[in-house]
């Protein structure tokens, strides 16, 4: 990758690690569904020998919290070990959609646990040779406020409660920066939020505001963070810094209507949303969730890089492309194995195959962006970043 991005490689490999309960009461947990847990080490040097170095994965917390500040690490020493022993970069989620069981999450208690398990985290990740950690705190404020406390699919199951929960997850999220920045100072972070576009189900005004309203609803997690919605929840522009935003195929949709198809004339070009997240807030981006199912795949990522290349030559600093789910998966809600990933489910002798059309598209492409113009985003105190407290 370009000597201007954090990552050592433009393209990350993304480990689905969902860890929340569903409406059956069953909790998922991805990473060991799918065998990662085992065989992360494997997973690592077979994505690194494709030329991916940098993957996004998490912890469990759910798993390494057994109370009260009473932590079970031998789940993420392992696989951080496996990181270092493959020579990768890893963004680790410290909250993907997962809470433990005996934790109230609508309570002070929740913010107070998490940034608690954060700082942990850096403690054990700096004891693992990672003194400048990448972290996510929490995944998808937006789609689980959305999905957990507006409609009720998922844990906590609220319905109406979504921006509620909208600005718990957000404190939470401000909390476990600044508990992570403590004991760490180096250390980089992602948002990981939907990327949409929402388009008027009518052409008169009423329809066109409607839409605009639910449209910008997506920046409202980041603006928390950064302190320009909701200050009272400690939200502060220095703890917005690189801008991770998930884009799939669905992303995009009429308001009350349906899923808007590539080529549809209401369809906005990725490059226009991602230009759009630039100037809002000036910060590095990292596409931090993308990719289709079956045989859209390798279309779908030719898609996303001529996007990428067309918003980097628009001045847009974009430093990652993260493909995800990078391994095929059981679903969430009848354990289907989507066929989303560069590799293969774990065969009975415990090895994964490369989806050779996927594979072949990803050659494709680093050869395109081998040599493209760096991306101009500056460094920690430099353009579009501001310094550490």
């Amino acid at each position: 990758m370009t000597p201007a991005s954090p990552f050592r490689s433009l393209f990350l490999g993304g480990f689905e690690c969902s860890t929340h309960r569903r409406g059956d009461g069953e909790r998922l947990d991805l990473i060991a569904a799918t065998g990662h847990d085992r065989h992360a080490e494997a997973d690592y040097r077979q994505l690194k020998a494709l030329g991916i170095e940098a993957m996004r994965d998490g912890l469990r917390w759910h798993l390494i919290e057994r109370g009260p500040g009473l932590y079970d690490w031998s789940s993420l020493r392992g696989m951080a070990a496996a990181a270092r022993r493959a020579d990768v970069q890893v963004v680790w989620d410290l909250c993907h959609y997962g809470w433990p069981d005996r934790i109230d999450i609508w309570s002070v208690g929740f913010v107070e646990r998490f940034a608690d398990f954060a700082a942990a985290a850096a403690r054990v990740l700096r004891e693992e040779g990672e003194t400048a950690p990448f972290v996510c705190p929490i995944n998808e404020i937006s789609f689980w406020s959305w999905a957990g406390g507006e409609l009720g699919h998922i844990a906590p199951f609220a319905q109406r409660r979504g921006s509620k929960l909208k600005r718990q997850l957000a404190r939470a999220a401000i909390a476990a920066t600044r508990a992570v920045r403590a004991e760490a100072p180096a250390a980089r972070f992602i948002t990981a939020e939907p990327l949409i576009h929402v388009a008027p189900s009518g052409t008169d005004a009423e329809a066109r505001q409607a839409a605009e309203a639910y449209h910008l609803s997506q920046f409202e997690a980041c603006d928390m963070i950064c302190g320009r919605l909701a200050p009272e929840l400690g939200g502060r522009e220095d703890l917005l810094d690189m801008v991770g935003v998930n884009f799939y195929p669905s992303n995009q949709w009429a308001l009350g209507g349906s899923i808007l198809p590539l080529g549809h004339h209401a369809y906005r070009p990725l490059a226009d949303l991602l230009g759009e997240v630039h100037r809002r807030y000036g910060r590095p981006l990292l596409v931090s969730e993308t990719g289709a199912e079956g045989s859209a795949r390798a279309a779908w990522l030719h898609y996303v890089c001529d996007e990428a290349r067309v918003a980097l030559q628009a001045g847009v600093p974009l430093v990652g492309l993260c493909l995800y789910p990078v391994l095929d998966y059981p679903g969430w809600d009848n354990d289907r194995i989507c066929a989303t990933g560069l590799l293969s489910p774990l065969d009975p002798w415990g090895a994964r195959s490369v989806h050779p059309a996927f594979a072949a598209e990803l050659a494709r492409q680093q050869a395109l962006f081998a040599g493209f113009p760096a991306p101009s985003c500056g460094s920690r105190t430099g353009t579009g970043m501001l310094a550490a407290p």
